[in-house]
């Protein structure tokens, strides 16, 4: 099982993450490619929370391919090109992990790869084998 710590000796974490996530030997890991909010038909919405909501709903179901679920996160990186969104973001993220704060950094970055993506999310995660 990973272990989730915010010591003392660090402020305390801004929103929903942790500043530390122990991953115990033995246990798998993934990684998961950066995720945009494009879906299976190759559908993007014009929105950022639909953008969003899609990007989560891909790693969930990258994660269930492989057996594993949000709560078993380690890390989180997610890009977004837009500041506005950062108060969005943080509620989506956090609807989507249903309480489990995983390592997380957020960047806001000029462009991604295709004009219209306005967010990309790449995650790591582990699962005691």
């Amino acid at each position: 099982m990973i272990k989730l710590v915010n010591p003392d000796t660090l402020p305390a974490p801004a929103s929903n993450y942790s500043h530390i996530v122990e991953v115990p030997e033995g246990a798998r890991l993934a990684f998961l490619s950066g995720q945009v909010g494009i879906d299976t038909d190759g559908n993007c919405a014009d929105d950022f929370a639909g953008q969003c909501n899609q990007v989560f709903a891909n790693i969930k179901a990258a994660l269930t391919a492989i057996d594993m679920q949000m709560s078993d996160l380690v890390r989180l990186n997610a890009y977004l090109i837009d500041a506005a969104n950062v108060s969005a973001f943080r509620d989506i993220r956090d609807s989507w992990m249903e309480g489990h704060a995983a390592a997380s950094t957020l960047v806001m970055v000029p462009a991604l790869a295709a004009p219209n993506w306005l967010v990309e999310i790449e995650v790591v995660a582990s699962r005691s084998a």
